[in-house]
């Protein structure tokens, strides 16, 4: 039988880490967590819970994602942040991939495989805009591929083929829009840095540009309005994100 390692990297995320380690103990043969010094009591209820705890200072999503998927024991992993959980039927799917295969001995057929999200913001499950159809690759043979070092929306490169899961992933991102707010601070400074460490750069105008187009792709010609309001202000954060995003690198630029 094939064995399954969880791998997870975590930075104060007392109030999420154990939904999500509930939700991926059904299907993990070891659970890995890789905590970023966190100063609540993340890694002491991740080694509660059972998991293998590691301690290492962050330097970016990829290379902490694969330091975590190097400590496995097993080829096979499936990578989840701790804001996250399995839905009841990805669970069956990968139980029945490696725990209730009804061949014993024939091997997996893809090197990876891509799994659907669903996003809960502000208590709803969004459906529509940028995020209504968003899939990832998040479960994959590690002697086929690796996490790409880039600082943030970090992904994985496989040789081979690759599957699509129908069960999801659900994402509880934000706890509120506050929450939400210091997320676009930090992940938007990240991503200008490595736009600048690239050489990219954007005129202003593109700064005009980014809000009104983002809000307007997310929010009409994407169907945002049919979530509702939490639909109205995950198109606007979202215009905002991808606006503060160019500003910054412009920012970055001109300081250099």
């Amino acid at each position: 039988m094939l064995r399954l390692s969880v791998v997870i990297i975590t930075h104060n995320e007392e109030h999420n880490v154990l939904r999500c380690l509930e939700s991926v103990k059904p299907v993990a043969d070891e659970i890995v967590v890789v905590d970023s010094m966190s100063a609540d009591r993340t890694a002491s209820l991740c080694r509660e819970f059972g998991c293998k705890v590691f301690l290492r200072e962050f330097d970016g999503y990829g290379t902490q994602k694969q330091f975590a998927v190097d400590q496995a024991s097993n080829d096979w992993i499936l990578s989840v942040d701790a804001d996250e959980i399995l839905s009841e039927e990805l669970q069956n799917e990968i139980n029945l991939l490696f725990r209730h295969n009804p061949h014993p001995g024939v091997r997996i057929p893809q090197s990876a495989y891509n799994i659907p999200f669903s996003l809960c913001f502000m208590g709803r499950i969004l459906r529509h805009g940028s995020v209504g159809k968003e899939v990832h690759l998040r479960l994959f043979n590690r002697t086929l591929g690796r996490f790409t070092r880039v600082p943030v929306h970090e992904g994985i490169e496989v040789t081979g083929s690759t599957g699509t899961l129908k069960g999801r992933i659900i994402h509880y991102s934000y706890r509120d829009i506050s929450h939400h707010l210091e997320k676009i601070n930090t992940y938007t400074s990240q991503a200008a840095e490595g736009y600048h460490d690239r050489g990219r750069t954007f005129s202003k105008f593109m700064v005009a540009l980014k809000f009104p187009t983002g809000f307007i792709s997310n929010y009409f010609f994407r169907l945002g309005f049919l979530d509702g309001y939490p639909g109205f202000m995950w198109s606007f954060l979202a215009a905002v994100y991808s606006t503060l995003k160019v500003a910054k690198t412009i920012e970055l630029t001109k300081k250099s």
